[in-house]
Protein backbone atom coordinates (compact mmCIF):
# COMPACT_ATOMS: atom_id res chain seq x y z
CA UNK A 1 0.00 0.00 0.00
CA UNK A 2 1.05 3.63 -0.58
CA UNK A 3 1.90 6.24 1.92
CA UNK A 4 -1.01 8.75 2.55
CA UNK A 5 -0.56 12.43 3.99
CA UNK A 6 -0.87 12.89 7.80
CA UNK A 7 -3.88 11.95 8.52
CA UNK A 8 -4.46 14.72 11.31
CA UNK A 9 -3.97 17.31 8.51
CA UNK A 10 -6.71 15.63 6.12
CA UNK A 11 -9.30 15.80 9.16
CA UNK A 12 -8.46 19.35 9.75
CA UNK A 13 -8.95 19.92 5.62
CA UNK A 14 -11.82 18.02 6.28
CA UNK A 15 -13.39 19.90 8.40
CA UNK A 16 -12.15 23.13 7.28
CA UNK A 17 -13.90 22.39 3.74
CA UNK A 18 -17.09 20.71 5.09
CA UNK A 19 -17.69 23.76 6.80
CA UNK A 20 -17.82 25.71 3.99
CA UNK A 21 -20.26 23.70 2.48
CA UNK A 22 -22.96 24.13 5.79
CA UNK A 23 -24.82 27.26 5.14
CA UNK A 24 -24.84 28.37 8.83
CA UNK A 25 -20.94 27.33 8.52
CA UNK A 26 -21.33 24.24 10.86
CA UNK A 27 -19.91 20.52 9.77
CA UNK A 28 -21.65 17.70 10.25
CA UNK A 29 -19.99 16.79 13.08
CA UNK A 30 -19.63 13.21 12.03
CA UNK A 31 -16.33 12.92 10.08
CA UNK A 32 -16.10 9.12 10.20
CA UNK A 33 -11.88 7.78 11.29
CA UNK A 34 -11.80 5.78 8.54
CA UNK A 35 -13.85 5.08 5.05
CA UNK A 36 -15.02 1.44 5.89
CA UNK A 37 -17.38 3.56 8.09
CA UNK A 38 -19.34 4.50 4.84
CA UNK A 39 -20.76 1.62 4.51
CA UNK A 40 -22.78 1.50 7.99
CA UNK A 41 -26.12 2.28 7.21
CA UNK A 42 -26.13 3.76 10.72
CA UNK A 43 -23.56 6.35 10.25
CA UNK A 44 -25.73 7.86 7.54
CA UNK A 45 -28.92 8.36 9.38
CA UNK A 46 -27.09 9.83 11.95
CA UNK A 47 -25.24 11.67 10.05
CA UNK A 48 -28.02 13.12 7.78
CA UNK A 49 -30.12 14.71 11.37
CA UNK A 50 -28.22 17.45 11.51
CA UNK A 51 -26.87 17.67 7.65
CA UNK A 52 -29.02 19.37 5.33
CA UNK A 53 -26.63 19.96 2.59
CA UNK A 54 -23.76 18.43 1.25
CA UNK A 55 -22.48 18.24 -2.07
CA UNK A 56 -19.38 15.11 -3.29
CA UNK A 57 -17.62 15.70 -6.25
CA UNK A 58 -18.78 18.92 -6.79
CA UNK A 59 -22.13 20.64 -7.41
CA UNK A 60 -24.14 20.36 -10.54
CA UNK A 61 -23.33 23.96 -11.88
CA UNK A 62 -19.34 22.16 -12.27
CA UNK A 63 -20.75 19.47 -14.71
CA UNK A 64 -23.95 20.71 -15.83
CA UNK A 65 -22.64 20.95 -19.12
CA UNK A 66 -21.95 17.52 -19.55
CA UNK A 67 -25.38 16.74 -18.27
CA UNK A 68 -27.04 18.83 -20.57
CA UNK A 69 -25.27 16.87 -23.47
CA UNK A 70 -27.11 12.84 -22.29
CA UNK A 71 -30.15 14.43 -21.01
CA UNK A 72 -33.46 15.82 -22.35
CA UNK A 73 -36.44 17.65 -20.15
CA UNK A 74 -38.42 14.54 -21.02
CA UNK A 75 -36.57 11.98 -19.71
CA UNK A 76 -37.17 10.17 -16.95
CA UNK A 77 -34.61 10.49 -14.20
CA UNK A 78 -33.58 7.84 -11.20
CA UNK A 79 -31.08 9.13 -8.99
CA UNK A 80 -29.27 6.89 -6.97
CA UNK A 81 -28.13 7.69 -3.27
CA UNK A 82 -29.21 11.19 -3.10
CA UNK A 83 -28.58 11.98 0.49
CA UNK A 84 -28.42 15.91 1.21
CA UNK A 85 -27.14 16.47 -2.16
CA UNK A 86 -28.72 19.05 -5.03
CA UNK A 87 -28.29 17.52 -7.64
CA UNK A 88 -32.25 17.00 -8.11
CA UNK A 89 -32.55 20.58 -7.64
CA UNK A 90 -30.29 21.54 -10.15
CA UNK A 91 -32.02 18.83 -12.59
CA UNK A 92 -35.49 20.46 -12.11
CA UNK A 93 -33.95 24.04 -12.34
CA UNK A 94 -33.06 23.10 -16.33
CA UNK A 95 -36.35 21.41 -16.60
CA UNK A 96 -35.93 17.79 -15.92
CA UNK A 97 -38.78 16.97 -13.62
CA UNK A 98 -39.74 13.42 -13.94
CA UNK A 99 -37.49 12.50 -11.40
CA UNK A 100 -36.94 9.82 -8.78
CA UNK A 101 -34.43 9.98 -6.21
CA UNK A 102 -34.02 6.87 -3.92
CA UNK A 103 -31.72 6.38 -0.30
CA UNK A 104 -31.05 4.35 2.03
CA UNK A 105 -31.53 6.88 4.58
CA UNK A 106 -35.46 7.08 5.82
CA UNK A 107 -33.82 10.46 7.58
CA UNK A 108 -32.46 11.86 4.45
CA UNK A 109 -35.60 11.21 2.39
CA UNK A 110 -37.91 13.09 4.72
CA UNK A 111 -35.65 15.99 4.73
CA UNK A 112 -35.89 16.09 0.71
CA UNK A 113 -39.23 15.68 0.48
CA UNK A 114 -39.63 18.98 3.06
CA UNK A 115 -37.05 20.86 1.47
CA UNK A 116 -38.58 19.69 -1.87
CA UNK A 117 -42.18 20.61 -1.51
CA UNK A 118 -40.82 23.89 0.08
CA UNK A 119 -39.05 25.11 -3.08
CA UNK A 120 -42.35 24.48 -4.72
CA UNK A 121 -40.72 21.48 -7.30
CA UNK A 122 -43.83 19.27 -7.66
CA UNK A 123 -44.12 15.53 -8.71
CA UNK A 124 -40.07 14.76 -7.67
CA UNK A 125 -40.85 11.44 -6.14
CA UNK A 126 -38.13 10.17 -3.08
CA UNK A 127 -38.21 6.94 -1.84
CA UNK A 128 -36.21 5.06 1.28
CA UNK A 129 -35.11 2.10 -0.98
CA UNK A 130 -31.90 -0.01 -1.67
CA UNK A 131 -30.00 0.55 -4.85
CA UNK A 132 -28.68 -2.97 -4.56
CA UNK A 133 -32.48 -4.51 -5.16
CA UNK A 134 -34.48 -1.88 -7.02
CA UNK A 135 -38.07 -2.84 -7.76
CA UNK A 136 -38.92 -0.77 -10.42
CA UNK A 137 -40.18 -2.60 -13.89
CA UNK A 138 -38.03 -2.66 -16.58
CA UNK A 139 -37.36 -0.05 -18.77
CA UNK A 140 -38.75 2.49 -16.27
CA UNK A 141 -36.13 5.32 -16.72
CA UNK A 142 -34.18 6.56 -19.27
CA UNK A 143 -31.36 7.53 -17.62
CA UNK A 144 -30.48 6.89 -14.20
CA UNK A 145 -27.51 8.95 -12.40
CA UNK A 146 -25.02 8.55 -9.28
CA UNK A 147 -22.78 10.82 -7.70
CA UNK A 148 -20.12 9.13 -5.54
CA UNK A 149 -22.90 6.41 -4.74
CA UNK A 150 -20.70 3.64 -6.12
CA UNK A 151 -17.56 5.09 -4.76
CA UNK A 152 -18.81 4.43 -1.39
CA UNK A 153 -19.70 0.61 -2.57
CA UNK A 154 -15.64 0.38 -3.53
CA UNK A 155 -14.30 2.26 -0.07
CA UNK A 156 -13.26 -1.24 0.99
CA UNK A 157 -12.56 -3.14 -2.24
CA UNK A 158 -8.80 -3.72 -1.46
CA UNK A 159 -6.23 -4.43 -4.73
CA UNK A 160 -7.90 -1.86 -7.22
CA UNK A 161 -6.58 -4.28 -9.44
CA UNK A 162 -7.97 -7.25 -8.74
CA UNK A 163 -11.15 -5.76 -6.19
CA UNK A 164 -12.14 -8.44 -3.53
CA UNK A 165 -15.37 -10.51 -4.84
CA UNK A 166 -17.95 -9.14 -2.15
CA UNK A 167 -17.50 -5.89 -3.19
CA UNK A 168 -17.66 -6.68 -6.81
CA UNK A 169 -20.89 -8.97 -6.43
CA UNK A 170 -22.10 -5.69 -4.81
CA UNK A 171 -21.20 -3.21 -7.63
CA UNK A 172 -22.51 -5.71 -10.19
CA UNK A 173 -25.96 -5.70 -8.40
CA UNK A 174 -26.08 -2.21 -8.56
CA UNK A 175 -25.18 -2.07 -12.09
CA UNK A 176 -27.93 -5.09 -12.80
CA UNK A 177 -29.93 -2.99 -11.76
CA UNK A 178 -29.22 0.06 -13.28
CA UNK A 179 -28.90 -1.85 -16.66
CA UNK A 180 -32.51 -3.19 -16.36
CA UNK A 181 -34.30 -0.48 -15.40
CA UNK A 182 -33.28 1.57 -18.18
CA UNK A 183 -34.68 1.99 -21.45
CA UNK A 184 -33.08 0.12 -24.37
CA UNK A 185 -31.46 2.90 -25.44
CA UNK A 186 -30.98 4.67 -21.68
CA UNK A 187 -28.44 6.69 -20.36
CA UNK A 188 -26.23 5.80 -17.48
CA UNK A 189 -24.28 8.49 -16.02
CA UNK A 190 -21.91 8.14 -13.04
CA UNK A 191 -19.85 10.78 -11.15
CA UNK A 192 -16.63 9.24 -9.59
CA UNK A 193 -12.78 9.90 -8.84
CA UNK A 194 -12.77 6.64 -9.86
CA UNK A 195 -10.14 6.20 -12.99
CA UNK A 196 -11.18 4.47 -16.19
CA UNK A 197 -8.69 1.97 -16.14
CA UNK A 198 -10.48 0.44 -12.66
CA UNK A 199 -13.75 1.53 -13.86
CA UNK A 200 -13.88 -0.36 -16.82
CA UNK A 201 -13.78 -4.31 -16.41
CA UNK A 202 -16.63 -3.24 -13.94
CA UNK A 203 -18.31 -1.39 -16.86
CA UNK A 204 -18.07 -3.35 -19.38
CA UNK A 205 -18.53 -6.69 -17.61
CA UNK A 206 -20.48 -9.72 -19.23
CA UNK A 207 -24.13 -9.09 -19.70
CA UNK A 208 -24.34 -5.49 -20.03
CA UNK A 209 -25.19 -3.61 -23.78
CA UNK A 210 -23.36 -0.13 -22.76
CA UNK A 211 -20.62 1.32 -23.84
CA UNK A 212 -18.28 3.47 -22.09
CA UNK A 213 -17.51 6.93 -22.95
CA UNK A 214 -15.70 9.65 -20.46
CA UNK A 215 -15.31 13.69 -19.35
CA UNK A 216 -13.68 15.33 -16.90
CA UNK A 217 -14.19 18.23 -15.19
CA UNK A 218 -12.58 20.18 -12.08
CA UNK A 219 -9.39 22.41 -11.56
CA UNK A 220 -6.29 20.55 -11.17
CA UNK A 221 -7.74 17.57 -9.82
CA UNK A 222 -10.33 15.90 -12.47
CA UNK A 223 -13.28 14.59 -11.56
CA UNK A 224 -14.77 11.90 -14.20
CA UNK A 225 -18.41 11.90 -15.81
CA UNK A 226 -19.07 8.24 -17.22
CA UNK A 227 -21.76 7.65 -19.53
CA UNK A 228 -23.14 4.69 -20.41
CA UNK A 229 -25.55 4.37 -23.44
CA UNK A 230 -27.55 0.89 -23.40
CA UNK A 231 -27.58 -0.84 -26.42
CA UNK A 232 -24.20 0.36 -28.07
CA UNK A 233 -21.54 -1.83 -26.61
CA UNK A 234 -18.58 -1.14 -28.45
CA UNK A 235 -14.65 -1.82 -27.08
CA UNK A 236 -14.35 1.89 -25.64
CA UNK A 237 -10.88 1.84 -27.05
CA UNK A 238 -10.69 5.20 -28.70
CA UNK A 239 -10.09 6.88 -25.54
CA UNK A 240 -6.43 4.51 -24.55
CA UNK A 241 -4.53 7.10 -25.53
CA UNK A 242 -6.43 9.88 -23.66
CA UNK A 243 -6.30 7.95 -20.20
CA UNK A 244 -2.22 7.77 -20.98
CA UNK A 245 -2.20 11.26 -21.41
CA UNK A 246 -3.84 11.90 -17.52
CA UNK A 247 -1.23 12.48 -14.66
CA UNK A 248 -2.14 10.12 -12.09
CA UNK A 249 0.52 11.27 -10.37
CA UNK A 250 -0.76 11.07 -6.64
CA UNK A 251 0.42 14.11 -5.04
CA UNK A 252 -2.04 16.13 -7.71
CA UNK A 253 -5.01 14.43 -5.27
CA UNK A 254 -4.15 16.52 -2.18
CA UNK A 255 -4.74 20.20 -3.48
CA UNK A 256 -6.41 22.80 -0.96
CA UNK A 257 -9.28 23.34 -3.08
CA UNK A 258 -10.44 19.71 -2.86
CA UNK A 259 -13.47 19.09 -0.90
CA UNK A 260 -13.73 17.90 2.39
CA UNK A 261 -14.68 14.36 2.84
CA UNK A 262 -13.61 13.75 -0.69
CA UNK A 263 -9.95 13.25 0.79
CA UNK A 264 -10.98 9.96 2.44
CA UNK A 265 -11.70 8.92 -1.31
CA UNK A 266 -8.33 10.58 -2.52
CA UNK A 267 -6.07 8.33 0.02
CA UNK A 268 -7.60 5.17 -1.76
CA UNK A 269 -6.12 6.32 -4.54
CA UNK A 270 -3.32 7.16 -3.46
CA UNK A 271 -2.56 3.57 -2.62
CA UNK A 272 -4.23 2.86 -5.88
CA UNK A 273 -1.65 5.03 -8.28
CA UNK A 274 1.07 4.01 -6.04
CA UNK A 275 0.66 -0.20 -7.07
CA UNK A 276 -0.20 1.04 -10.54
CA UNK A 277 3.74 2.60 -10.40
Amino acid sequence: MGSTPDAPTIRQEEEGQEAEQQPNGKGNGVIPPTASVYLNPQYWDDRFVNEDHYEWFKDYCQFRHLAASCLKSSDRVLELGCGSSQLCDGLYEDGITQITCIDLSPIAVEKMQKRLTAKGFHGVKVLVMDMLNLPFGSESFDAVIEKGTMDVLLVDSGDPWNPNPETVSKVNAMLKGVHRVLTPEGIFISISFGQPHFRRPLFEAAGFTWSMQWNTFGDGFHYFFYTLKKGSKKASFNQDRIEKEVNWNSTSLYQEHLDSENYLFQSHLADDNELEE
